[in-house]
């Protein structure tokens, strides 16, 4: 995958991911509605490739109004991704040298595999997370399963526990699929099914579309280095 294509392809999987982020807005404040709507129409744009690369530029001068609007990333990790998204295809994008490109989104591939190592690491150290009790917490207190049935996940504590284990060692694990074409494919299927095993179970559906959108700077890094 050439690095034209792997940016093309992720400014139109985030332009798609942010529209869906921005309908819920439009039945907010004014401001909101004006802020969001401005963002659908430059995620069109970005989609249909018009103007490009400013529509792109557009969307990343915008995402400081929003962030100035909700006093921060108001939405967590999946904000700071498609922030980290949308401003590294901006500054690929804007890059006068081939050089300046590659880094620039280049760093986008290094940011996702670092995102999923690093979460590996934060509950490997921490032993509810080791003994599943994190996890269990999650069904049982948490507002994030979207179904009560789902609650009763926490009469199963064996399952828990290797649920829990699962994600760590996956997610630690994650850096070793850079190693090959296969395993790269193979290391982001189990990731994406990871994410919309998430959206499916607690709702976190932005999660899904934003890393989703991400996949291909992994596999042009991939290509790249390896």
């Amino acid at each position: 995958m050439t690095l034209e294509a792997a940016a093309r392809l992720t400014e139109i999987l985030l332009a798609l991911a942010l529209i869906q982020q921005s309908l819920e807005h439009l039945r907010g404040f004014r401001d909101e509605r004006t802020l969001f709507g401005a963002r659908i129409v430059l995620c069109l744009l970005v989609v249909f490739g018009v103007a490009s690369p400013w529509p792109l530029v557009g969307l990343a001068g915008l995402s400081l109004m929003i962030l100035q609007r909700f006093q921060g990333p108001y939405n967590g990790g999946s904000d700071r991704m498609g922030l980290l998204a949308l401003w590294c295809l901006a500054l690929s994008r804007l890059a006068p040298v081939p050089q300046g490109k590659e880094l620039a989104f280049g760093y986008l591939g290094v940011q996702l595999v670092l995102s999923y190592f690093i979460s590996g690491g934060v509950k490997i150290v921490n032993p509810d997370w080791r003994s599943g009790r994190a996890l269990r917490d999650v069904f049982q207190f948490s507002a994030y399963p979207v179904s009560e049935a789902l609650r009763h996940w926490t009469d199963r504590p064996r399952v828990l526990l290797v649920m829990s284990w699962a994600v760590i060692l996956f997610e630690l694990a994650f850096p070793l699929t850079l190693l090959s074409r296969p395993t790269m494919i193979a290391g982001l299927g189990v990731a994406a099914a990871f994410h919309l095993a998430n959206a499916c179970l607690f709702g976190l559906n932005r999660f899904f579309w934003t890393w989703l959108a991400t996949y291909p700077a992994i596999l042009w890094l991939q290509a790249r280095v390896f």
